[in-house]
Order: structure tokens, then sequence, then C-alpha cells
């Protein structure tokens, strides 16, 4: 596992992921825009991986190379986030079924919670068609599904 300070840390099985809110991510009354929260996400489930060990590039660079595509996610706003807020992305990865991970993220500020996913992931070839992840990353991971 990285101890890269940008890409978070991961307390058992939870990645957490600091974000601070800068006025690019708001809409004109100061408050996070929706689709900001996908992006946040995003960067939470990657940054995962990378904490874990796992390149995204290398998984490209591989004899047999594999990618990652978000297949449905749902989303639930409970509280708005707002310029300046000192945001944690925190993700778990739950569950691997044959191609696809099921993920469970929630971006809290401080002990409120901002917005909780339920995101479904599939590792796919470069052609888009669905594949088992690769060799080695499933054992990467298991240690820290449920």
């Amino acid at each position: 596992m990285t101890t890269e300070p940008s890409c978070g840390w991961i307390e058992g099985r939870e990645h957490c992921l600091p974000v601070r809110i800068y006025y690019e991510d708001t809409d004109f009354t100061g408050v996070v825009y929706h689709g900001q929260y996908v992006r946040f996400f995003e960067r939470g489930r990657s940054d995962f991986l990378r904490a874990a060990g796992i390149d995204h590039s290398a998984l490209l660079d591989r004899e047999d190379p594999a990618a990652f595509t978000v297949v449905r996610m749902s989303l639930d706003f409970k509280r708005p986030a707002r310029i300046d807020d000192a945001l944690l992305v925190r993700t778990t990865y739950d569950e691997a079924k044959g191609p696809r991970l099921f993920i469970t993220q929630r971006i809290t500020r401080g002990a409120e919670l901002i917005c909780e996913a339920k995101v479904e992931a599939a590792c796919i070839d470069l052609k888009g068609r669905p594949r088992k992840p690769p060799g080695g990353l499933l054992e990467t991971l298991r240690p820290l599904f449920c």
C-alpha cells in the first residue's frame, strides 16, 4: 500500500480522501453543484485503488489490458456543502461478483453526512466488454472487502 499523502489514507477497510470546496465547485449561491459530487466520488474510488497499490496505468499496460466503468450509481443528497468546506470522501469496496465491483461512498463534513452513493462498476477490456478483474487485483482488494 502506498503512503502518498495526496491519495488519502485507508482506515480499516475505508479509504478517506480530503476534499476542499472551491468557488469552481459551487453554483451562484455558493452551494456545491450536484454534478461535482460525482467527480468527488470518482476521485475517492480512484485514490482508494491507488492507496491499495493498484495503478490504472499499469492495468492498461498489461498483456490483457483492463479498465473500470461505472454502470450504475445512485446518489442520496442529505445536506448542502458550501464554499470553503473541508470534506472527506469515504469509500469502501464491498463485494466483487464476476466483472462487477460494488462500492459504497459517503461524503462527510465532520460527523455530518452530506451525500451518499451506491456504485456498481464493471471491469472491462479495451473494447468495452465485461471481463473478470485481472489476476492479483481482487487478491489485493479482498482484505478490504466486508
